[in-house]
Parts: structure tokens; C-alpha cells; sequence
């Protein structure tokens, strides 16, 4: 089967796969301007913090493409100074689409550098815009090839780990939990947690990989089914309450997760019920391991206390989306609400944060962190 794919570009146009779809019905959605972005990325049409970077930074290629191709051009093209303010209004406006994903705040400080760089280096409007365009393409181009290598790196760190443990020349066989979907769907490609459960598929080491249902509401888990099956990966799906059970009666070899900000010491936001499994790990002294790209890492940030949690809106624990019906000849889907109406005092957030000390090793593209001798928390510069 072909691999998945969250978005797809071409000349002047964006697309992106509508998430809140999957896994039954694959419809791709045009993306025709920042503000389609913006509104891809804060329904969730489109999740993962790679992917939702990679797309904020297509869409303001997209939008620079056009201007440069209109006649007249518009008028942020006259100066430096109108370009800069058009800019830095688009940065701003696509960053706040969905505030704890760091990577989409890397990309827009990324690209404000790059404006900000051209101008000090005296380029005029027209060149900027080509140079902003480069590396808004960049931002999505980088992301598959920098998965690969952390996922090896993740991989080669477990097998290596269970080879010291059980003294086997070649260790066969390994189980894996995971939590949220962190795959093709969530990045650009191979992905980053389910990336390394990939790699171990690839090279022959996995036994099985096991994934939590976090929540009816939530989609990780669908796309995650969606993503091993396309992958012909040997998995089974299990309800994040279920987590301890699975862990008394079952050979686990690690926890991989991926996350949306890793903060200085460590302490990693990802998706609701990361930490859970977190907890559950250490007390049966299994491996927690986070897979993410460096720009996931938030140096500006002391500890997880700092990392801002989206809260979600209360209707959205009310409803569950996938009773299939035909419609005038396309299968269409069912929302339904599960909670009686009116219902009130409903806690949501997207994210919880899993300290540092609950975690064994956090892993980007250029290596493998582990923690010092009886230290709480990371030294991550070696691996940003």
C-alpha cells in the first residue's frame, strides 16, 4: 500500500488530508490561503506538531508565489517596510492557531529570521520574497529525512538497551506501547515515535506494537490503527485505562512517544495521557523514551511549568465522530453527542506534561540524550 501523506503540494496548490475523516473516509481539502491554514490547523483538520508546521510554512509559500505572480503586485511588495509588517502579521496570526505545538513557533521564528536577515542584508521586496519562499519549502522538505535519523537513533538505543539486559547477540521480538498518532499523518513523512516503531519493523526486531485509545473524542489512536495497517506493522489498540494491566501481563520492552515541546530539563508536553503511561512505566521499570525533532526543543523554557496547555472546547468530550451512512451517492459520517446535553464542568486539555524525571531518554536527529547519574532532568545540548 502507499504510504500516508498529510499534505501535498504543487505548483499553486495545497492540500491536506482532512483528518477529522480518517480513518474511514480520505477526502483532501484545499488549503487557499494563510487563513485556511490557520483554520486547518486550529479545528485539527490537520495535527502533529511537525505537520502543522510544515503547513503554515506552505501556506505563506503559497501566499508569497501569488503575490509574486499578480499584476499590479500588491502593494506589500512596494517597500521593506510594508513587506516586513505583511509578514510579521502572517507569522503572528498562524502561530496562534494552536499555542503548545512548539515546532509551529520554531517555523515562524525561522522564517521572521530569514525576513529579518534579507532586509538587514539590504535586498529589496521581490528577492525576499523568493528567499522567504525558499525557506518556507525548506521548513517541510527537512522533515522526512531528519525523522529517519531519529527513528534509527531510537531504535539502535532500545535494541542496544535489551541486548545489555538479557545478554542476547541480537535481540528479536520487541514490544512497544506508543501514545497519540506520531507517524505520516503527523509529520511529512515516516514520522517520529511511530517512526522508530517502523524502523524497528524494518530491520526485524518488533514483535508487536501496542497503542492507547486515549478517549472516544480523541483521533491519535484512529490514525495510528490507520497508519500500522497501511505498514502491514503487527499491532493492538488498548484503552488508555488499560495501560497497567497491559504492563503486569505483558513483555514490555519500551514506552516512545513523541511531543509537541520539550522544555530545558526535559519535561515533555505531549498528548493527553502521556503522562499516565508515564507513571505506569516507572513503576514496572520500563523505558520511556521521547522521539522528536530539535526544533520540538524549547531552550527559552526552564521546566514543563512554562509550557502552555490548549484547552480544548467542552463540546468536543461530548461528541464521537464515524457512523457511516450513504448520501447522495458518497458515504458520509455521523457526529453524535455521548454525554447528555447541558452537561457542565468539563475538563479538556489536549496535553499533559510528563517531567523529566519520569523519562529515560529523549531522542532528536542528532543523537540520544540520557540523564547523569541521580539527576532529575536533562542536559539536552549535546542532541540540539
Amino acid at each position: 500500500m502507499a504510504p500516508l501523506i498529510s499534505i501535498r503540494s504543487s505548483d499553486d496548490k495545497l492540500e491536506i488530508v482532512n483528518q477529522l475523516l480518517l480513518p474511514h473516509i480520505t477526502e483532501f481539502i484545499e488549503i487557499d490561503s494563510v487563513e485556511d491554514a490557520h483554520d486547518a490547523i486550529k479545528s485539527m483538520k490537520i495535527r502533529g506538531a511537525p505537520a502543522i508546521a510544515s503547513l503554515a510554512a506552505l501556506s505563506l509559500s503559497q501566499h508569497l508565489r501569488r503575490g509574486l505572480k499578480a499584476s499590479p503586485p500588491p502593494d506589500y511588495l512596494a517597500s521593506l517596510e510594508a513587506l516586513k509588517a505583511h509578514i510579521d502579521g502572517i507569522l503572528a496570526f498562524l502561530f496562534t492557531a494552536r499555542p503548545t505545538a512548539v515546532n509551529l513557533g520554531a517555523a515562524t521564528r525561522r522564517l521572521g529570521k530569514t525576513l529579518d536577515n534579507a532586509i538587514a542584508a539590504g535586498k529589496d521586496p521581490l528577492a525576499i520574497a523568493e528567499e522567504l519562499i525558499a525557506e518556507s519549502n525548506a521548513v517541510a522538505d527537512e522533515d522526512v529525512g531528519r525523522n529517519k535519523e531519529m527513528s534509527k537513533w531510537a531504535g539502535e538505543w532500545i535494541i542496544e538497551r535489551v541486548r545489555n539486559l538479557t545478554l542476547s547477540a541480537a535481540p528479536q521480538g520487541l514490544n512497544v506501547l506508543t501514545v497519540c498518532n506520531t507517524g505520516s499523518l503527523a509529520t511529512s513523512g515516516y514520522g517520529t515515535a511511530l517512526g522508530m516503531v517502523t524502523y524497528l519493523h524494518e530491520t526485524g526486531k518488533l514483535k508487536s506494537a501496542f497503542y492507547t485509545q486515549t478517549a472516544p473524542y480523541h483521533q491519535g489512536s484512529r490514525l495510528t490503527a490507520l497508519e500500522l495497517q497501511t505498514l502491514k506493522i503487527p499491532s493492538v489498540m488498548i484503552c488508555d485505562t488499560m495501560v497497567g494491566s497491559l504492563f503486569q501481563n505483558h513483555n514490555i520492552h519500551a514506552v516512545v512517544v513523541g511531543a509537541d515541546r520539550i522544555a530545558r530539563n526535559g519535561d515533555t508536553a505531549n498528548k493527553i495521557g502521556t503522562y499516565n503511561a508515564a507513571v505506569l512505566a516507572a513503576r514496572h521499570k520500563i523505558p520511556f523514551i521521547v522521539v522528536a525533532p530539535i526544533s520540538t526543543v524549547d531552550l527559552d523554557i526552564p521546566d514543563g511549568t512554562h509550557i502552555p496547555i490548549e484547552q480544548r472546547p467542552s463540546l468536543e468530550a461530548c461528541l464521537v465522530r464515524g457512523i457511516l451512512y450513504p448520501n447522495d451517492g458518497k458515504t458520509k459520517q455521523v457526529q453524535v453527542m455521548i454525554t447528555p446535553a447541558g452537561l457542565e464542568g468539563i475538563y479538556n486539555p489536549s496535553f499533559d506534561v510528563t517531567p523529566a524525571e519520569l523519562i529515560t531518554a529523549i531522542v532528536t536527529e542528532k543523537g540520544v540524550a540520557v540523564k547523569a547519574e541521580g539527576a532529575q532532568g536533562f542536559d539536552l545540548s549535546p542532541i540540539v
